[in-house]
């Protein structure tokens, strides 16, 4: 599978077994399968960025961040694939491409944001990077730490 930066996938229920981190949003709800993720690859590693559908929810608390902190750069709301999509960035982790069930279809084609949108979260993502560096982290998973895991893993595939 070809995974590019910008489309949008599932990922398999392996990861989420292996990985045991209580800020990776839940397994399953009301039946459904995992949320879909925005993707960004980076090198081996890809970055997972949950999306929602719970608009409504996240509105005030977008709403509290800016009213606190004049913007918010880990919740964004935006139209993807023509439905009112909640972008979770502060869920964002990292992962590998095997843990990938599938790409996200809609109308039998691969769901891809549109550019303008794209570049926006990508900023946003590596806003949120550059804080972590500096000692401000915004990220609920331990994303250093499931990273962490995912090079061992790569390692040790690499020595097969």
């Amino acid at each position: 599978m070809k995974v590019q930066t910008g489309y949008l996938y599932h990922i398999k229920d392996e990861f989420f077994d292996k990985i045991n981190d209580k800020g990776l949003m839940i397994n399953h709800e009301k039946g459904h399968a995992r949320p879909t993720y925005f993707t960004i690859k980076d090198k081996n590693i890809l970055w997972f960025i949950p999306l929602s559908s719970k608009v409504e929810k996240y509105k005030p608390i977008i709403e509290q961040k800016i009213k606190k902190y004049g913007v918010c750069k880990t919740i964004m709301i935006s139209e993807i694939a023509n439905q009112e999509s909640v972008i979770l960035l502060q869920n964002a982790f990292p992962t590998l491409e095997k843990y990938i069930d599938h790409v996200h279809i809609v109308n039998g084609k691969p769901v891809k944001v549109i550019n303008s949108l794209k570049n926006e979260i990508l900023d946003n993502f590596k806003y949120l990077l550059a804080l972590k560096t500096e000692g401000i982290n915004l990220f609920f998973p331990d994303i250093d730490k499931i990273k962490e895991q995912m090079l061992e893993e790569l390692k040790q595939g690499c020595k097969k």
